[in-house]
């Protein structure tokens, strides 16, 4: 290894597909990928990316998962190191950045009360947005028209979560959106054909937080309900595999971990479902958060320390690199506080106080602030809350936030969901913005980049 061609260059890519990094024309190119003997080249130009000079080996960091050599590629083994094989890696974007040259860019009228959930799916080469509300209905949007292009209605109560299926995209050709909500039901919609496919009722309270698995597919749907309790559900086959019972409160949002842990993973079975070693996080009125084992359904985590109802959940994602936070939780909560906590030692990290209202959502960012040390990875978190604000924190430290997004002072304030969008730039094939989308009390979504 010759120290001096090293650099750190991060791309959204295939996570079965390999790339080179040619200096000459400072591109990535995709080469193939080894699910698909049809080879295909794809250049991307490197833009708005982190790179240093690295001066040690150890500071070399990348980890390569599958060096896979695809056998129809004529150029052979890469031997040069002017070319990077890198497997799978994610955009990272300079903060400051965002801080000086952000605005608000779209938004999305039509909702008549509060949207409490958004989602954002690229199918059949449309850019989508789907939204649930507090005026009990499904609304899904075309990003690049601005038009509202379906409404579901059959809701009687309020719609409390949204997620596009990509399971029944892959593997039915539909496309699809599943929404729970406070009328205790699970519905599925194909926007498409404009009907609604199927209905899950057998929780006997209302249905919080959803979420599909990041294993098999997404065959797998995870939901939190008043009831006190979580299921899994399968939706090919549409019946209730598993019951997670524990919590002494509602559930109000649930996450399902990106990458399988290592608690009780010590043999080679897959699991019933495929899932052996996932974990569902759950927050909950009891002012508690709890992880379970997707297979076992065993509570294996119990984390305490907010005042209050817990309303936002998320775990760190495995694609952004994020600061020390491979194996963390983040929370948001009626006290007013957004939290940090390690799941290997159950313990909270970092308490981010400033916010004056409920934080109803939670987000890591693919944001690095510029000055740090590592400048590889994301350190930056968001936080929306009912004061109509959206703050970033820095992760290392708990200290006064390092930016803030006021919501529009004429619209009654609230920011109940948080999603990050990555968006081509207008009239460039290939170059990417970081877009941040979000829901208000108000019904209206706006799009901040």
């Amino acid at each position: 290894m010759r120290e001096k061609k090293f650099k750190f260059f991060f791309f959204t890519i295939h996570h079965h597909h390999l790339a080179t990094f040619k200096k000459k024309n400072n591109k990535l190119e995709e080469m193939g990928n080894s699910l698909n003997k049809k080879v295909t080249s794809t250049q991307l130009p490197v833009v708005n990316l982190l790179s240093t000079p690295l001066s040690k080996e150890e500071e070399i960091k990348i980890i390569v998962q599958h060096w896979i050599r695809i056998s129809n590629i004529k150029l052979g083994w890469i031997n040069n190191f002017d070319k990077l094989v890198v497997n799978y890696a994610a955009i990272l974007f300079i903060f400051d950045t965002f801080c000086l040259s952000s605005k608000l860019l779209k938004t999305f009228s039509g909702h008549s009360n509060n949207v409490w959930s958004i989602d954002y799916s690229t199918l059949d080469d449309m850019h989508l947005l789907c939204s649930g509300s507090g005026d009990r209905t499904v609304r899904v949007w075309d990003m690049e028209t601005n038009r509202q292009i379906q409404l579901f209605n059959k809701h009687s109560e309020s719609v409390f979560c949204v997620k596009f299926s990509s399971y029944h995209y892959y593997n039915h050709r539909l496309n699809v959106i599943c929404s729970s909500s406070f009328d205790n039901t699970i519905r599925f919609w194909d926007f498409k054909n404009n009907q609604q496919l199927q209905l899950f009722n057998e929780q006997v309270g209302w249905i919080g937080g959803i979420e599909f698995s990041p294993f098999n597919g997404g065959r797998y749907l995870c939901s939190g309900s008043a009831d006190n309790t979580i299921r899994l559900w399968d939706v090919e086959t549409y019946k209730s595999l598993h019951i997670f019972d524990g919590h002494n409160g509602v559930i109000r949002r649930i996450a399902i971990s990106p990458l399988q842990s290592n608690n009780n993973n010590n043999s080679n079975n897959i699991g019933v479902i495929g899932g052996n070693g996932y974990t569902i996080c759950s927050g909950s009125s009891d002012k508690t958060i709890r992880i379970w084992d997707i297979e076992t359904t065993k509570q294996l985590t119990l984390f305490k320390g907010h005042e209050n109802c817990v309303y936002g959940v998320k775990y760190a994602s495995n694609g952004l690199g994020t600061i020390g936070c491979s194996n963390t939780i983040l929370s948001g909560s009626e006290d007013k506080s957004v939290r940090l906590w390690d799941i290997r030692s159950s313990k909270q990290i970092q308490v981010f106080n400033g916010h004056k209202g409920i934080v109803w959502a939670v987000e890591y960012s693919p944001f690095a602030v510029a000055n740090s040390e590592i400048y590889f990875n994301s350190n930056v978190i968001c936080s929306g809350s009912s004061d109509n604000t959206i703050r970033f924190w820095d992760i290392r430290s708990n200290k006064n936030q390092l930016y803030m997004i006021k919501g529009d002072n004429k619209e009654y304030g609230g920011i109940l969901c948080l999603k990050f969008l990555q968006l081509k730039k207008n009239n460039n094939e290939f170059d990417c913005d970081i877009n941040l989308c979000y829901g208000s009390l108000s019904g209206l979504i706006h799009i901040w980049g």
